[in-house]
Parts: C-alpha cells; sequence; structure tokens
C-alpha cells in the first residue's frame, strides 16, 4: 500500500494557490482542494493542477439523496481527480450511487472514500449535540465498515481511530487521515489529532494543512512531514 502526505490547499483563490505551489519547485505534492477553493475557482483549478503533474483529492463531503450524489460523482470524474469523498453517514443506498456515478465507461474510476467523523468533533459534542452514545472510535469504524460493504476504497478518519478501522475493515482498506500537527503546533480547531510520526503506523495517508501552509517555512516543514510519516528525506 502507498502511503503519502497530502497538503491542505486552504487558499481563497487560485492565484495564492499557485503561488503557495510555486515554492515546492521540482516536487509535485499529493494537495487537497477543499469547499472553498473549488466553490471559487472551479474544475479549472483541477485542470492547471494536473497539468503540473499533481495528485488531487477533492474534498466537497458530498451527502444528499443518492440520484443527486450520482450525477454529481459523474460529473467530478471527469474533471480527473484521483480521488473524492463523501459522508457514510447518507447511508449504504448513496454511497453504491456515488460509485455507479464516478466509474466512467471504460471502468476507470478515482478513489472514494468515505468520512466517518469530522476530527473537530469531540466526545463531548458527539453525545451532548449530535445524541450518538457511542464514542468517536465507536462510530468511526461502524461508519467505516459500512463503507467497505458499500464497495468503498477507504476513509477518512482521525488518526487516533486508524487502527481500529484496519483491524475490522482490513489493510487494504485506505485511511486518510487529517487532524495532524507537528507536537510544537497550535492544535487549531481539531480535536482528535496525532503527530506525523504518531500516525505513521495506521494511517494510509496524511492530510496536513495549516503546519505546512502557515508554516514560515512551508517547503521544510512538508519535507518535515515526509521525513516523520514516510521515514525518508527528499532534498
Amino acid at each position: 500500500m502507498n502511503k503519502d502526505v497530502i497538503i491542505a490547499l486552504d487558499f481563497p483563490t487560485a492565484s495564492k494557490t499557485l503561488d503557495f505551489l510555486s515554492l515546492f519547485k521540482d516536487e509535485r505534492p499529493y494537495v487537497k482542494v477543499g469547499m472553498e477553493l473549488y466553490y471559487a475557482e472551479g474544475a479549472a483549478l483541477i485542470k492547471e493542477l494536473k497539468t503540473r503533474g499533481m495528485r488531487v483529492f477533492l474534498d466537497l463531503k458530498l451527502h444528499d439523496i443518492p440520484n443527486t450524489v450520482k450525477r454529481t460523482m459523474s460529473v467530478l470524474s471527469s474533471c480527473g481527480v484521483d480521488m473524492v469523498n463523501l459522508h457514510a453517514s447518507g447511508t449504504r443506498a448513496m454511497m453504491e450511487a456515488a460509485l455507479e456515478g464516478l466509474t466512467r465507461p471504460n471502468g476507470t474510476r478515482p478513489l472514494l472514500i468515505a468520512v466517518t467523523l469530522l476530527t473537530s468533533i469531540s466526545e463531548e459534542a458527539l453525545c451532548g449535540e449530535l445524541a450518538i452514545n457511542e464514542t468517536p472510535e465507536q462510530t468511526a469504524v461502524r461508519l467505516a465498515y459500512l463503507a467497505k460493504q458499500s464497495g468503498l476504497d477507504g476513509v477518512v478518519c482521525s488518526p487516533l481511530e486508524a487502527g481500529a478501522v484496519h483491524e475490522k475493515c482490513g489493510r487494504d482498506f485506505l485511511t486518510v487521515t487529517p487532524g495532524i500537527r507537528f507536537a510544537d503546533s497550535e492544535k487549531g480547531d481539531q480535536s482528535r489529532i496525532a503527530t506525523p510520526l504518531r500516525a505513521r503506523a495506521e494511517s494510509d495517508y496524511i492530510v496536513v494543512g495549516r503546519p505546512i501552509t502557515a508554516s514560515p517555512d512551508p517547503l521544510e516543514a512538508y519535507k518535515r512531514c515526509i521525513k516523520d510519516f514516510l521515514g525518508k528525506d527528499i532534498k
């Protein structure tokens, strides 16, 4: 199983995004485009990133009736992205419809992963506000297994839950984990977090935003992530 560091491009415009990526010179990092940036710039930015040789995780977290999600996934698949996602809580019918819409006429498709529980949600909020009487790990594992039964490739979960997801769903079921912070970084709005080094054992991909994008030296911060998570140096 390939592992990698995905940089969250949490910028408001294409120009700021491309200015940031110009700092990486010959590197072609795996990148994540989220709602703010995609809604501002659309498929044109995805095309530009792909032209530059980057793999793209399009993070729109779809959650709607099955037919709407199916049609939307068909549109997103034509953009040439490498990975897309939806909410596992949308039910098995929605996830299966998404797979159908995502698959191209030639049988190929991007990876499809499901969000289990946002890493900003604490155990207190899960029980007190959402009235789900489970631990975050129990919720993540339950929804991950539903995603696996629906034919998906993996899930987005906290790095703290990735091991339990693999135990339930198998090692070949992808765990994509945000909530990554260096030991000396600010926690920000995340609740269930880990360092790149701690995530190394169980996460297949880590998604890293502000520890890289807000760093005084983003390239060095990226190299630090690569070294901690993949155990290798890049020049």
